[in-house]
């Protein structure tokens, strides 16, 4: 015998199953924050997803998207420093996302405490610092190598 929520259970577990698959898809964890902060409308307060919205109503939707942007969020700061700097450079590389940390304020989930908002950007700005003087170490000593020229 099905009860009344049956159906509502049912479709919640496919939207959530959808948006597990949709970040499958995407390979860093930094990515997957984009992809989730992307589905926040700021004007409303609420997330949005237009696959998502036909198995949902939009409260559920609000709600599911809401703890997968926090559990994401949550996984990112658990790493360690060394371990976000190589996700956040592989987001970079693959995305060509903007190297500057104010472009990813916006990413800090609605639901993320002051402890945790702070920790994001304090790290963001390190780990965008970080991998700026990478960068220009690589290209500084890439200029400063002589031009090898074949033997004739």
């Amino acid at each position: 015998m099905t009860g009344p929520n049956t159906n509502t259970e049912a479709s919640h577990g496919l939207a959530a199953e959808s948006l597990r698959r949709i970040l499958s898809t995407i390979p860093t964890v930094f990515g997957k924050l984009v992809y989730l902060a992307s589905l926040h409308d700021s004007s409303t307060g609420r997330y949005s997803h237009p696959h998502l919205s036909l198995f949902m109503a939009n409260g559920d939707l609000n709600r599911t998207v809401s703890q997968y942007h926090h559990r994401v969020f949550s996984q990112w700061l658990a790493f360690s420093l060394s371990d976000q700097k190589n996700d956040l450079g592989e987001y970079l590389v693959s995305s060509g996302g903007p190297r500057y940390p104010s472009y990813y304020n916006s990413l800090v989930p609605v639901a993320a405490c002051d402890v945790e908002r702070l920790l994001y950007l304090t790290d963001l700005e390190t780990l965008m610092e970080l991998l700026r003087v990478e960068r220009d170490a690589v290209f500084s000593i890439a200029a400063a190598s002589p031009v090898q020229r074949p033997a004739q």
